[in-house]
This record gives C-alpha cells, sequence and structure tokens, in this order.
C-alpha cells in the first residue's frame, strides 16, 4: 500500500478556480466557485448529469451535500437549470432571462431581470402561471404593441407566496379570497369546509396549498379570521401581513427575555466608567416610550464637552441568541399611528434598555470635544454605567430656552444651565453643517389625532423646533464620530451610505432646471454642497416647493452597506447609525463592532453584504407598511367629506393624470387624466408636466389648483378629485 498522501484539497482547486482565495475567506472548506461550476458546464457545451459534474469539478464524497447545496441555490436564482432528465444547463446557454415577477392590478405584469436591462411584459395569459413576487426563467418572445420586449415563462424557479391576507367573497356559494396586495390580481379560491367560517367581506388570512398554472387558479385554506373591514387597528393588522412582517415574539424569544433582569445588577457595572453623577437628560417626544439616547453638554475653553450616552442594548442581546436572531429579523421598529411593532420584546425596549429616568442604566458613551468652529476634536468611546436625571421633551426644552411659551411643566431650575451648553453648541454645528454644505430641504411631517373609538379624527401638522435640531446635531456626531473609530481600527463596519444622482437623473434635472434658468455646478459629479447652493439660491421663489421636489427626486435612497461611499445628503466622507440601537440592528451591529475594537478583537456578524442588504429591505418594507397604513387611515377620514371642495398642490405628474396633495387637510388623491378637460394631453417627464395639445393648458408639479372629491375607495385606498369649476390653470396664450 502506497503512503503517499493525496494531495491537499485546496491546493487541486485553488490552481483551477480563479476565485479560490474569495471562497476561501467565506469559507473554512471551499467548494468550487459559482463562475467555476458556470465555465465547466459551457465548456462541456452540453447538459450534465450531476455525477458527471461532480467528478469534473473533483468533489470529494464530504463535500457531496454542500454541493448539491450550492446547485440548489444557484437553480433558485436562475444562473443553471435542470432539463426533463435530470441534467444541468447553463441558463445564458439558453437565452433565458431569469428575474422577479412584478404584477399589476390589471392583470398583466413585467419580468425585472436579475442582470438589470429592460423590463420584460408579461402578458395576462403568462400571468396566470405565476403570482406576485414568483421568481421565473422566461424567453423573449416578441415585442408588444408599445414596443416593450415581451416575454414567455419557461420555468419556474421559485414561489414567493404561501400566506396572504386578504378578504374573503362567496357569490353564487362559491368562496374565494381577494388579495389585499393589489398586484396580486388572481383570487385564491377556497374550497369547501376551510374557510374557519369566515363570512363574507371579512379579512382573513389564507394560507395557499395549491400554486396557480396554466390551467387553474391558486387555491387556499382559511388558517385566520381577522375581523371587520372597518374595526379599529385592522389597518394596521393587514399591514403587518400584507408585507410579511415579524410582529409576535416566539415563546423561546419571550423565554429569553424574562431571564433578564428587572434591573443593573452590580456585576453588570464592572470594567465600567460611571456617569450616575453626570446630568444627563433623555430629550424626545411626548409619545415617545423607548429612550435610545441620553446627552450632556459643558463650555470647555472657547469649545465644549459633549456626552452622548446610547443604550448599551448588546450588553443584554449576544450575538446569535433568540432574541439577536429576532431582531436581525425584524430589522428595525416600525411605528404605525397608534402602535409600534417593536424590535425587542417590551421589557428590553420599554424597560431595560430605556435610559428611563432616574433608574441605573447601562451605556456605550460616546464623548467628545467640539471647538468654536463646531469640528469634532479628540473623541472616545467606553462603556458605563448612567442615571437619566430627566425625561424631557422638545417642546419643554424649547420653552426653558425661551423659544416658545410653556405648556407643560417646566424644566427643572438645575438642568436649565446645561440645556442651555447644548443650545450653544447646536448653534456652532449648525454652522458647520452648512459651512459643510449638507443637503437641508423643508419638509412638513404630519400626526394622526384619533378620538376614543380609535377613529380617525383629524391630520395636523407637526411642528420641529430648534429642540428637534439640538439633538439630531448631536446625534449626527456621535454616528460621525462612531464611523472614524472603526475605520482608524480598520474593523469592519455597515455604513449608511447615500450616493449622489445617477448621470440619467442629473441630465433630466439640468434639462428640468434651465427652464427656470437654474443650473447646478459641480460639473459630472455635483456634491452636496451644489444641491445646498441652489436650494439657499430659490428661497423665497414661490415655485420653491416645485424646484425643491424635483431635487430631492434626482437623489438615491440611502441604504446600509460595508463598502464606504459616504453619505452624499450629510456631506459626510463615513457616516454609521450608532445611536438607536433599540429600534434599528444596524446601531446594534455598530455597538458591537465598536465593543470589539476597544477589545483588540474583531466582530464579524457574517456576510456583511448581506446583512447590509436585509437592513435596508426591512426598513423599506416598514417604510411601505406605514404607508399603506395611513393611506388607508386618510381614505377612512374623507369618505364623508364627498362632494367638498379643496385648494392643494399638485405633487406628482403621471402619464395618467395628476396627484395632488391637500393644504390643510394633508391628504393626496388622483386626479385622472379623463378629468382634464377635452383635449389630448401629453406626458413630459424631464418638465413634470401634462400639456394639452389643442388648449395649451399645462399641469406642472408644485403648481396651485383647486379640486373637488368625487370618490373614496377604502378597498384599494384610493381617492378621486375633480377639477372644481375656477380650479383648471388658465389657457396658456399662443404665440
Amino acid at each position: 500500500m502506497s503512503t503517499q498522501k493525496p494531495p491537499k484539497r485546496p491546493a487541486a482547486r485553488s490552481a483551477r478556480d480563479p476565485h479560490y482565495a474569495r471562497e476561501a475567506e467565506r469559507y473554512e472548506h471551499p467548494l468550487p466557485s459559482r463562475e467555476l461550476i458556470l465555465d465547466t458546464l459551457a465548456k462541456e457545451g452540453i447538459p450534465v448529469q450531476e455525477e458527471d459534474l461532480c467528478r469534473l469539478l473533483h468533489i470529494e464524497a464530504d463535500e457531496v451535500d454542500s454541493f448539491r447545496r450550492r446547485l440548489r441555490a444557484m437553480e433558485r436564482e436562475g444562473q443553471i437549470m435542470r432539463n426533463r432528465r435530470d441534467a444541468i444547463l447553463v441558463s445564458g446557454k439558453l437565452d433565458l432571462v431569469a428575474g422577479r415577477v412584478e404584477g399589476h392590478p390589471d392583470g398583466y405584469g413585467f419580468l425585472v431581470p436579475d442582470e438589470g436591462g429592460p423590463d420584460m411584459f408579461l402578458s395576462e395569459k403568462e400571468m396566470r402561471k405565476v403570482l406576485h413576487g414568483d421568481r421565473v426563467m422566461a424567453r423573449a418572445s416578441g415585442v408588444d404593441r408599445r414596443g416593450r420586449p415581451e416575454g414567455a415563462i419557461v420555468e419556474i424557479i421559485s414561489r414567493a407566496n404561501t400566506r396572504l391576507v386578504g378578504r374573503l367573497h362567496k357569490p353564487h356559494g362559491v368562496a374565494f379570497v381577494a388579495a389585499e396586495n393589489r398586484r396580486i390580481s388572481q383570487d385564491i379560491l377556497i374550497p369547501p369546509g376551510a374557510d374557519m367560517g369566515a363570512a363574507p367581506g371579512q379579512v382573513v388570512t389564507v394560507e395557499i396549498v395549491a400554486q396557480p398554472d396554466k390551467n387553474a387558479q391558486p387555491a387556499g385554506r382559511i388558517v385566520e379570521v381577522l375581523g371587520n373591514y372597518a374595526d379599529p387597528g385592522m389597518e394596521i393588522e393587514i399591514a403587518l401581513r400584507k408585507h410579511e412582517m415579524p410582529y409576535e415574539f416566539s415563546s423561546a424569544e419571550m423565554r429569553l427575555a424574562e431571564k433578564l433582569p428587572d434591573e443593573v445588577r452590580p456585576n453588570d457595572c464592572k470594567g465600567r466608567e460611571d456617569l450616575r453623577e453626570l446630568p444627563l437628560v433623555t430629550i424626545d417626544g411626548e409619545t415617545a416610550r423607548d429612550f435610545d439616547d441620553a446627552v450632556h453638554c459643558r463650555r470647555e475653553g472657547k469649545g465644549f464637552r459633549l456626552w452622548v450616552a446610547i443604550a448599551d442594548v448588546s450588553h443584554y442581546v449576544r450575538p446569535g441568541d433568540a432574541l439577536d436572531l429576532a431582531s436581525r429579523e425584524r430589522g428595525n421598529s416600525v411605528y404605525f399611528p397608534r402602535r409600534v411593532i417593536p424590535m425587542l420584546p417590551e421589557k428590553l425596549s420599554n424597560g431595560l434598555c430605556s435610559l428611563n429616568a432616574n433608574v441605573d442604566r447601562l451605556c456605550m458613551v460616546c464623548e467628545m470635544s467640539v471647538n468654536a468652529q463646531g469640528e469634532i476634536g479628540p473623541y472616545r468611546f467606553y462603556p458605563a454605567v448612567m442615571r437619566s436625571q430627566a425625561r424631557l421633551t422638545y417642546n419643554r426644552v424649547a420653552a426653558a430656552l425661551g423659544l416658545q411659551p410653556a405648556r407643560d411643566e417646566a424644566v427643572p431650575d438645575q438642568l436649565v444651565p446645561h440645556l442651555q451648553n447644548l443650545y450653544a453648541l447646536y448653534h456652532v454645528l449648525a454652522k458647520a453643517r452648512e459651512k459643510r454644505g449638507a443637503i437641508d430641504f423643508e419638509t412638513i411631517e404630519t400626526q394622526m389625532l384619533f378620538d376614543d373609538q380609535g377613529k380617525i379624527e383629524n391630520i395636523v401638522a407637526t411642528q420641529r423646533n430648534d429642540a428637534h435640531r439640538l439633538i439630531e446635531e448631536c446625534m449626527l456626531a456621535a454616528n460621525v464620530c462612531a464611523s472614524d473609530f472603526l475605520q482608524s481600527r480598520k474593523h469592519a463596519a455597515l455604513y449608511r451610505v447615500h450616493e449622489g444622482p445617477t448621470p440619467e437623473k442629473l441630465e433630466a434635472l439640468r434639462i428640468f432646471l434651465k427652464q427656470f434658468g437654474l443650473d447646478l455646478t459641480g460639473g459630472d459629479t455635483p456634491q452636496a454642497k451644489d444641491y445646498a447652493k441652489l436650494l439657499a439660491r430659490i428661497k423665497g421663489r414661490p415655485d420653491i416647493q416645485l424646484l425643491q421636489t424635483v431635487l430631492l427626486r434626482s437623489l438615491k435612497q440611502a441604504q446600509y452597506s460595508p463598502e464606504n461611499v459616504g453619505h452624499f445628503g450629510l456631506a459626510y466622507e463615513a457616516y454609521t447609525h450608532f445611536t438607536s440601537p433599540i429600534r434599528r440592528y444596524p446601531d446594534l451591529v455598530v455597538h458591537r463592532a465598536i465593543n470589539a475594537a476597544l477589545a483588540g478583537k474583531v466582530y464579524s456578524p457574517g456576510d456583511w453584504g448581506e446583512l447590509g442588504e436585509h437592513c435596508s429591505m426591512t426598513e423599506r418594507r416598514a417604510d411601505e407598511a406605514t404607508r399603506d397604513v395611513e393611506s388607508w387611515l386618510k381614505c377612512y377620514y374623507m369618505q364623508d367629506r364627498i362632494g367638498e371642495e379643496f385648494p392643494g398642490s399638485i405633487s406628482a405628474v403621471t402619464s395618467f393624470g395628476i396627484f395632488v396633495a391637500l393644504d390643510d387637510v394633508f391628504v393626496e388623491g388622483l386626479v385622472h387624466i379623463s378629468e382634464l378637460g377635452e383635449d389630448y394631453y401629453h406626458f413630459d417627464a424631464a418638465r413634470h408636466q401634462l400639456l394639452g395639445e389643442r388648449t395649451a393648458r399645462r399641469f406642472r408639479l408644485a403648481d396651485r389648483v383647486r379640486v373637488k372629491l368625487v370618490r373614496v375607495d377604502l378597498d384599494s385606498s384610493k381617492i378621486d378629485f375633480r377639477l372644481a369649476e375656477d380650479a383648471a390653470p388658465k389657457k396658456k396664450k399662443r404665440g
């Protein structure tokens, strides 16, 4: 028997696989990279059986299961597929496009390709096989009458929907559920005996037991009866299920939370600095119940010393435990009108981790020096134990600073000088912000007021005062220090990134501004200061809302990423979220990274890129869910006001009409293009306008109009207006 040892697997593989180093970083026992698998299949030139592929890639017996999991992942993502003989093919060789199905309420849909490029139109016939969100492989089958590429679905890679929320209907004894998500236009058939006794019109959760195909509708069984459509709070129950948001903690998660102490124990304070005598205070809104941050400021020569103390959630929620996995899945707390879906159980979010007044709490502190020009000097991070001296509100602080009349209990006299220091600090930080060129868009925020029965009573504008801005600047300073600290220690982090405009959006913006004799400086790569300069220039103009809206829409959405590309809007080269670990998972991760760096260690939550994408998704999901709830509540509020007239401004222009935001009611609705008068209207996307062919009547973003409320549809959360008799913009005289 030969005593010669077989060659080490990594050495044999690294020679053939150009991406071996990347795989070795991710996995202890690296498999062939996806690129090598695809290249091997392509070189064979024919469909390959799985066992033959294993032989070609030298897959050992103990690697087969892992290799099969990788192949299944590649199938799910549309990189490979199997034929009827179960042989493996490269999808690209078949001219197939993999992507996600986007349904339309009218029955047709689109395939959004994974690899980018134009969307592929899917006819109603093709959409019968799938539901919104499914992932499919499709082949281009031609061009539709609008010149769009049209596709035919070849294979369904994965199904997106297992449960749906909707309303039960039973016409002529046939039961079906119409999904609340209007992008799912197919009704879900409910067989006899599978309706849980739900009455027609009630809101239910249905489990899909048979997915659609070209010959049959989807079928399901009702697993939850939520109640009647107009019940108080039903709009939130629907949104939670429609957007597949986790809203209940499991028994394992609750058990782990209950095991935690009710208060800080002496052992918890070991190794921490004692700040219990420092007059730290929390400053939040009147309705806040979870307090992430406390602040204190004192004069230091011509400058300031600022303490920002943040709840130390990382002490209680450990990587990989049940609470960590639950908070990671949620990504963030969600704030609906009258209800919060917390990221952490209440024992932590409102108790042990909340910086409540007059109790000991563990915290992570960012202590920094700020000079008279608002520049941050030396800073340090350290774990501490603190005791908030007071739970203050923005209005109480504003009153204590003499910015508005007192409406609530006065701030204790001994705290007022500290607030005055904070206010002085705010002014120098605000000047530094202006000098830096951060973009400051003026927006109107609203609040819904409810009666004792939980019905919406009014919608009012909320006023931001300097107390809001004061806290905002303190939090920005701490977040910037957190990103700088992790960068200086060369520790990976999850950055809050915000990229500037794409070349296409920049070109469209410049075309639009040219009409007004305006230009955005900065050439092909404008900076935030160029936007800020233009905003300062248009301040006071009657069309400022129009111009500001178009400027805002030219920018990308902020997101989380391990790749630091800076924060365009705030004009920071590096920025993280550190100040809200009770309600945002990225902040908790940043706390762990700082703790690890302080100890000379390295923390990794796994794949930083995947985590960034997940947290960005949960943030968008929360935004969409809260927007759905607010839209329904606004419809409910407006349903008794049909026939009334309202002044407003055009908030969006589309090819099918104009959206109008009402002035004092803060509600938005559609004036359909057919209601604009007897004319053909042409949509100009660059100028954000509709222009009448015969009358030259123009409807442009931010134009003032007067409208009449003609229809409110609670089912679709839509409000329809018609131009009031005297509301149409005057005809433009022909030259």
